[in-house]
């Protein structure tokens, strides 16, 4: 009988071969740029809470999609499935050492144990950012220039963000007699990108009557323009009120910050979950709609009142890598890095090999990523590493260059040589 374990991994749970994990390494550099351009300051939450802490908000389908155990000191446990949740917990804990308001981001896995599909996962990576502490227009528009300038960022230009306000639409609900309902609705509404109008009406039907059914669709269908959609959200949700106000002041904002086009007022955009009170935004790639929200949040005044009683009304979005990832992929714009070694030291002579480590050092001290190779090999089969690792540069340095202090410096992509050169004049022509 053998004693070789099976290699393999859990259904919705990956491994990351280099060139993948590059790039989800480049995006996140980029993320954090962008967020702390922002003025927005890394925190971390541990990844096992308290079930109780965890799902004291959410709801009966994330309950259910949660990694729950009992620990080896039978404490009962779960696996965080948001970041919002802990940070909800994390400020009401730490209030005291921090201050208001205060905007944080959070880059982290999380797990839930839902179906698998493309761009989705039971592990999966979530870039979270939010504003707590203040309920104004500018934090709601703030999060939105987030999302804006982060996937513009990751050249991530045709998009749209989607927004609507959750407050017209459970005033809706109120003229419809629905409000007991409204977490039904919610969940329903949320699937119509997946399942249709037409799904959709059936399944409202089955909580409420066809008239209210079909009134329920019109609200959610978006008109030609902002001033129409929101008109029609102002006379089916009763009349204008703080909430339509604050959708018209958040509007101008775009409009003065000529950003209009990658936003879209559609009242059919709900989020599911019902810790949401007011704006809520849903991001989705112009050509590949059918993967979902890459980007996706809004405002949660009450979420912390699970665990204090400090008012602390907060708005915030996540980017979700991993979708985000797959739908660039299938776009064709995923980069091929497998490397972010800039230049290979081949190894042309055993007894300088000090000196190739010592050249490798002068070059690093310039901010240039250097490796030189373990062995002495022949020179295609050091060649063949470097292009399938896609190093740009390599260098040789036979004993003749080394007692020069000089060396050749060969571009890969180009087939260019450069004879001859000292380390500064290399490094210069790299770093070009």
């Amino acid at each position: 009988m053998s004693s070789i374990i099976k290699p393999r991994v859990l259904k919705g749970f990956r491994d990351f071969l280099p060139e993948n994990e590059l790039e989800r390494k480049s995006i996140t550099t980029k993320l954090e740029k962008i967020f702390e351009n922002f003025g927005f300051v890394p925190i971390d939450t541990p990844a096992l809470e308290y079930t109780e802490v965890l799902l004291g908000k959410g709801g009966g389908e994330t309950d259910k999609q949660v990694y729950n155990f009992r620990d080896s000191g039978k404490r009962d446990v779960s696996m965080r499935f948001d970041l919002t949740v802990p940070f909800a917990r994390y400020i009401s804990q730490h209030l005291d050492e921090l201050y208001l308001p205060f905007k944080r981001y959070h880059i982290a896995k999380v797990w839930r144990g839902e179906n698998t599909q493309r761009g989705r996962y039971r592990e999966f990576t979530q870039c979270d950012f939010d504003i707590v502490g203040v309920d104004s227009p500018s934090s709601d528009f703030e999060i939105m220039l987030m999302m804006q300038n982060s996937l513009s960022a990751l050249d991530v230009s045709d998009v749209t963000i989607r927004f609507s306000h959750r407050g017209i639409f459970n005033r809706m609900l109120e003229t419809l007699s629905l409000s007991d309902k409204t977490v039904e609705v919610l969940r329903i509404v949320d699937k119509i990108g997946k399942i249709g109008e037409v799904k959709v009406v059936e399944l409202l039907e089955e909580i409420t009557s066809t008239n209210n059914a079909v009134k329920i669709l019109d609200f959610i269908k978006p008109g030609k323009n902002f001033r129409e959609t929101l008109d029609k959200m102002i006379f089916l949700s009763g009349g204008e009120s703080e909430d339509t106000k604050r959708l018209e002041e958040i509007y101008s904002y775009i409009l003065e910050n000529g950003i209009e086009k990658m936003f879209l007022l559609d009242p059919s955009i709900t989020r599911g979950l019902d810790y949401y009170t007011g704006l809520v935004y849903e991001t989705f790639l112009n050509e590949l709609p059918e993967i979902g929200s890459v980007c996706s949040g809004g405002r949660y005044n009450n979420l912390a009142s699970l665990y204090t009683k400090t008012e602390l009304p907060g708005v915030g979005a996540s980017i979700g890598l991993d979708r985000l990832l797959a739908g660039l992929e299938v776009l064709g714009k995923k980069s091929n890095n497998k490397s972010l070694t800039q230049v290979l030291i081949m190894v042309l002579d055993d007894k300088l090999i000090g000196h190739y480590h010592k050249l490798a050092t002068q070059m690093r001290k310039k901010d240039i990523n250097v490796e030189v190779f373990p062995i002495k090999k022949k020179i295609p089969q050091q060649f063949k590493y470097a292009e399938n690792k896609t190093i740009p540069f390599v260098v040789f340095c036979g004993e003749d260059e080394a007692k020069k202090s000089q060396i050749n410096l060969k571009n890969i992509s180009t087939k260019e040589n450069y004879d001859g050169l000292t380390i500064n004049e290399a490094c210069e022509l790299i770093l070009k």
